[in-house]
């Protein structure tokens, strides 16, 4: 049995959350799953709130991943890490790298908070799923954090330039993203030369903000403002609550 207890800059990737097995997180092929430990934002839609902290040790030793996806080759085509905030720890790379030797392709979940270290980890990656929350002028509004969304705009131009396959993605709330908002955004985005577009209804299920599960509206956005949008993308989608969600 080969070691993959390796480590990069001192540290082994903090993993929080794993699932042996999904059939929807990456399109079309049979995946786990490693939820990555850590985000420094605070969403109030998020539904992974227990994740959002970096505790002082890795609650699931990656080494134990490491070895039981090791196991697992050939019952599995990939392995898709997310979050929390993949790309906010630094041995991302050096995890993906042992993942890769073990012939898996690679999918990565992110909302592109840190450009430099996701431009390090897309020449490994096969798929990127990846969230942009509103327009990039307004993303306080949703993150809690100010300037928030300057990074994200530099994280999805690079996403776009590295020809990976992806999928963005827009969780809606009326509260959050109006009508025009959401049509702003998406005429930002098909500039940007964003291709695949799904936008995602919002779900209450693990949503901890009581305020944003009160102001919910079954079926929105309507199909008007759909219709306006859909023309902008070669591939757009709605995903509704009541879907597999990503």
């Amino acid at each position: 049995m080969r070691s993959w207890n390796l480590k990069e800059d001192g540290r082994q990737l903090r993993v929080g959350g794993y699932t042996p097995f999904s059939a929807s997180e990456y399109p079309g092929l049979l995946s786990a799953v490693i939820f990555v430990q850590g985000c420094p934002w605070r969403c109030g839609y998020c539904q992974n709130t227990h994740l959002q902290e970096r505790t002082r040790e890795s609650p699931i030793a990656w080494k134990d991943i490491a070895t039981t996806l090791e196991r697992r080759a050939g019952m599995l085509d990939a392995v898709v890490f997310c979050g929390g905030e993949a790309t906010m720890d630094p041995a991302l790379h050096s995890a993906m790298a042992q993942v890769r030797a073990m012939g898996f392709r690679i999918g990565l979940e992110t909302a592109c908070i840190y450009p430099e270290r996701l431009k390090s980890v897309l020449p490994m990656v096969d798929w990127v799923g990846f969230d942009v929350k509103t327009t990039f002028d307004r993303y306080a509004e949703v993150t809690g954090i100010a300037g928030s969304g300057a990074p994200v705009r530099d994280g999805v131009a690079a996403i776009l330039a590295s020809g990976v396959d992806y999928e963005c993605r827009t969780t809606v709330h009326p509260a959050q993203l109006s009508p025009a908002i959401l049509a702003e955004l998406a005429h930002d985005l098909a500039k940007m030369g964003v291709e695949n577009y799904v936008l995602q209804e919002f779900r209450a299920t693990g949503c901890a903000d009581e305020a944003l599960v009160a102001s919910a509206q079954t079926g929105y956005p309507g199909e008007a403002l759909l219709t306006g949008i859909a023309p902008l993308f070669a591939n757009f989608s709605v995903r509704r609550a009541g879907q597999a969600a990503r």
